[in-house]
Order: C-alpha cells, then structure tokens, then sequence
C-alpha cells in the first residue's frame, strides 16, 4: 500500500485537532469550516459580478439549465 504524504498545512490541521474531542467541538469545527467556504463563494461572485463576468441576464438562464448526464436504458 502506498504511503500518503501530507502537506505543511494538512499537518497543522491534524495538530489542531487534538482539542476537538467532544461531539460539540466538532460541529463547531464543521460550521466554521462551512463558513470559511460559504465566504470564499461569496467573494468569487461579488469578485465576478463586479468584472462583469455574472450578470443578471446570467443568472436569470440559470433557472432553465439542465446539465443532467442523460443515461441510456
């Protein structure tokens, strides 16, 4: 079985862990983490809306997208 190395980053996160040990502190860990992404998404469209790249016109065809993968029978 191959090892798996893990990166500076990835290391400091498993040492920050060792104090997450009751089922409270984990779900706190795992809305702060939801947060953190939650605003990184929402910089990327603020950033996007800002440039032009989202517009209103673009948001309004997502309502009839279907990037559905068509399956055959």
């Amino acid at each position: 079985m191959a090892a798996t190395v893990l990166n500076e980053a990835q290391l400091e996160l498993l040492r920050m862990m060792s104090v997450f040990n009751t089922p409270d502190a984990v779900a706190d860990l795992k809305q702060a983490v939801s947060n953190y992404f939650a605003q990184k998404a929402e910089d990327e469209i603020n950033r996007m809306w800002d440039e032009g790249t989202l517009t209103e016109e673009k948001v309004e065809s997502f309502r009839t997208l279907h990037e559905r993968t068509p399956y055959s029978k």
